[in-house]
């Protein structure tokens, strides 16, 4: 059974930075995608940023430059550190497994789900 379990979400100011983690347990990183994906309220969930298992990433627009998703395969970890955040990034972050690559940004394209991290940005 495939877990993952979301951390290091908070509340920040404008400009400040947060580092997610997502641990993995029961999940195998063979020619599979991870990715980081955000919600808000009444909006459908979107993109952030995805890596396949021989470490290709791929951001949105909106995270280029300023998020950096990686992995350590040893410690079954996903990371994402954000930094320069702004007030828009203010969401709720989600870890997903099972991905295809082709599909990397796309929600429905997953297949775990961990249970989200809320990260909040004041300006």
């Amino acid at each position: 059974q495939v877990q993952l379990v979301e951390s290091g979400g908070g509340s920040v100011q404008s400009g400040g930075s947060l580092r997610l983690s997502c641990k993995a347990s029961g999940y195998t990183y063979r020619s599979n995608c991870m990715g980081w994906f955000r919600q808000v309220p009444g909006k459908e969930r979107e993109g952030v940023a995805a890596i396949n298992s021989f470490g290709t990433t791929s951001y949105a627009d909106s995270a280029k430059g300023r998020f950096t998703i990686s992995q350590d395969k040893a410690a079954n970890t996903l990371y994402l550190q954000m930094n320069s955040l702004k007030p828009e990034d203010t969401a709720m972050y989600y870890c997903a497994a099972g991905g295809d690559y082709y599909w990397r940004l796309v929600s429905e394209k997953y297949n775990y789900w961990g249970q989200g991290t809320q990260v909040t940005v004041s300006s």
